[in-house]
């Protein structure tokens, strides 16, 4: 298999970095108040976060393979846009009324998601581009 369009190189990217996600610590707490005791939080404690970001990842799979129907591929990948976006507030939610007084991971899950976020849009980026190239032939037939 030969991935030959820059947005299925991104939107496996971000398939990539949603995995890794869901094994990434997201923040650490401490249960009293000394700093010996850190604990990691996952996103495997959170359901709720876990249902929506193995959800992103299975979209941005699917979109890979709907190049044939260009428009839909567009719309599932705005689709996943919006959870990613989702993603992140609900982690953010998720982390402040769970663990009150939680450290988030700076350079675990939140640098994955605002990566993720950032591929999806240039790959969505990139649909538009195709999509705009081909109008433009439609009009010269």
């Amino acid at each position: 298999m030969v991935i030959q369009r820059w947005q299925s190189v991104l939107l496996l990217l971000a398939v990539v970095l949603m995995a890794i996600f869901c094994c990434t610590p997201i923040a650490t707490y401490s249960a009293d108040s000394s700093a010996e005791s850190l604990s990691a939080v996952y996103v495997k404690d959170a359901p709720v976060l876990l249902t929506v970001a193995l959800l992103v990842a299975v979209l941005l799979f699917i979109s890979i393979f709907m190049y044939k129907n260009l428009k839909r591929q567009m719309t599932v990948t705005l689709l996943s846009i919006v959870l990613i976006v989702a993603t992140i507030v609900t982690g953010f939610f998720v982390i402040y009324n769970a663990y009150p007084g939680a450290n988030f991971v700076v350079f675990g899950g939140l640098v994955l998601l605002v990566i993720t976020l950032i591929l999806a849009l240039g790959a969505y980026r990139f649909m538009k581009s195709d999509w705009r190239k081909l109008r433009s032939y439609d009009r010269l037939r």
